[in-house]
């Protein structure tokens, strides 16, 4: 990367859609500044570079900002093509297909998983919709090592952040994700075998510990 450019991300340490943004930079060796936001009290920065939805992540390049996870991953990918390509080579058929699950894993897994947490008198029943989703995915993983076939790519950085918030989805949804899709699990640990994941995501202990806190102050619990 040129020493003239500057990159920072505004992100919060426990969100699955930064971790996908921090993992991406990680792959491709780019260095970062990282500034932590108070999601409650957003920064004058946070608010004049996502003006529109005031949500974190952030990136910002050269001092244009880039709103949405998936878009900074493709963004990521081709601004730094030279360090292990994160959509597939093959411009049509395979790339509509990465996008088409990593659509499927904001439209789906974030909204049934959010429902389990965030919600009072629907924990069952999106934990019932949250295990089917789970294993449609895993149902498209089958035996392949990672989503992207051979190698670690779009739709598995789009999906592991998840991952550290399964306790959360087990504690609350009151179900059991490891012996409901023991491949997916399987997956999971395969990714944290990589640097890149394992030094974005965060111990699924402290992310209960921080929906704990957040619901007592919903008066959720």
């Amino acid at each position: 990367m040129a020493e003239e450019e500057e990159v920072i991300l505004l992100d919060f340490w426990a969100s699955m859609f930064g971790m996908r943004t921090r993992i991406a930079l990680a792959e491709k060796g780019v260095k970062y500044d990282y500034r932590e936001q108070d999601l409650w009290n957003k920064s004058s920065l946070l608010l004049q570079m996502n003006p529109v939805h005031k949500k974190i992540p952030v990136l910002i390049h050269n001092g244009k900002p880039v709103c949405e996870s998936l878009f900074q991953l493709q963004y990521i990918d081709e601004t730094w093509p030279d360090n292990n390509s994160l959509l597939p080579s093959d411009p049509t058929y395979k790339r509509a297909l990465a996008k088409f699950w990593a659509d499927f894993i904001d439209e789906k897994v974030n909204v049934a998983a959010r429902r389990i947490w965030a919600t009072k008198g629907e924990e069952q029943e999106a934990s019932k919709e949250l295990i089917e989703i789970l294993k449609t995915l895993e149902s498209e993983l089958g035996d392949k090592d990672y989503f992207g076939v051979e190698t670690f790519g779009y739709v598995d950085i789009a999906l592991i952040g998840f991952y550290s918030w399964f306790g959360v989805y087990d504690k609350y949804g009151n179900i059991n994700i490891e012996s409901e899709c023991p491949k997916l699990i399987a997956w999971a640990k395969r990714c944290l075998q990589r640097e890149s994941v394992a030094k974005a995501l965060p111990e699924s202990e402290k992310v209960t510990t921080f929906i704990s806190e957040r619901r007592k102050k919903l008066e959720l619990d």
